[in-house]
């Protein structure tokens, strides 16, 4: 295992930079070597019970900036780049099928949780991490004890063909060619303070020069133009730990019907709508907080 400072790595951009810079010491940004993974980025802070964060497409561990030092009093938190996005490296083996795929994005944060954190931990996940949670829980090799699950893919085979056509033509490649004027418009920001960040962090993290190539690729494999999406529907009464569904009522990529479906399967599954599109814990972190840190402490609300 080797761990090493990255706030100041040319690798980081100044916008991440800048986060990782206001975050430390109560949060350290590390790599770590792992079995058919290579290196895997973590943002670690606090101690007591661990939470893993897991961010979406396009995304890194920085997007929980939010809520990296909010979730550190009291537990460990372990906030981690998704193979082949951030400043992790792709997974090892070919992508020739959905499960493939699957294996791609779960395999490496799978070994790093062994360990990392062997024992019990508790998984949140957005998007794209919403599948590697659902994985992890599903699998067993990581005791989950509890799951959060944010507009996450793998409850069902639905996703809006708008987001599809997004997805297949890049947004790598599109932040890249658009430049950061024109990526705000086709991905507008909350209009916060908060949101302007999340923004630009958003515009930086897709707009890397080396582009994430293989990870776009596994994610395709995961997501097809057209037909059902990677999903474990069948699968979801097998689950028998809490539960949290956070899910935006404006929800543009993945219809709030698979979160109404998937609490129905769940059992004891419990489902908090938001005023939000698909990033909820980004648009309204005042609200998804709370509720969050209620079901992580053992609550099924957050309270009036």
């Amino acid at each position: 295992m080797k761990s090493s400072a990255l706030a100041q790595s040319p690798s980081v951009g100044p916008v991440e930079r800048g986060l990782l810079g206001q975050l430390a010491p109560a949060v350290r940004a590390t790599v770590h070597w792992v079995p058919g993974g290579g290196a895997v980025r973590v943002l670690e802070g606090g101690q007591g019970p661990a939470v893993v964060l897991l961010h979406g497409r396009g995304g890194a561990a920085s997007s929980w900036f939010v809520y990296l030092t909010a979730l550190a009093r009291g537990r460990r938190v372990l906030a981690v780049d998704l193979p082949g996005f951030g400043m992790s490296s792709p997974g090892d083996g070919p992508v020739r099928s959905a499960e493939d795929a699957c294996r791609f994005f779960t395999g490496p944060v799978e070994a790093l949780l062994e360990q990392l954190a062997p024992g019990p931990v508790a998984v949140v996940g957005h998007s794209l991490g919403g599948l590697v949670g659902l994985q992890l829980a599903l699998r067993g090799r990581v005791p989950v004890e509890r799951l959060a699950l944010v507009d996450a893919m793998g409850l069902g085979p639905e996703m809006a063909r708008k987001a599809r056509l997004f997805f297949r033509a890049g947004p790598e490649r599109l932040a890249r060619s658009l430049g950061p004027w024109v990526w705000a418009r086709l991905v507008p920001p909350v209009p916060t303070p908060l949101g302007q960040r999340l923004g630009e962090l958003g515009y930086e993290l897709h707009a890397v020069p080396q582009g994430r190539d293989e990870a776009a690729r596994a994610f395709d494999a995961l997501v097809p133009l057209t037909g059902p999406v990677f999903h474990v529907r069948e699968r979801l009464g097998e689950l028998r730990l809490p539960v949290l569904l956070v899910w935006g009522e404006r929800e543009d990529v993945l219809p709030v019907s698979l979160a109404e479906e998937a609490a129905r399967r769940i059992p004891g599954a419990r489902l908090v709508r938001v005023d939000a599109a698909h990033g909820p814990h980004q648009e309204r972190p005042e609200q998804v907080l709370p509720e969050l840190k209620a079901f992580l402490s053992g609550g099924d609300a957050a309270g009036p």
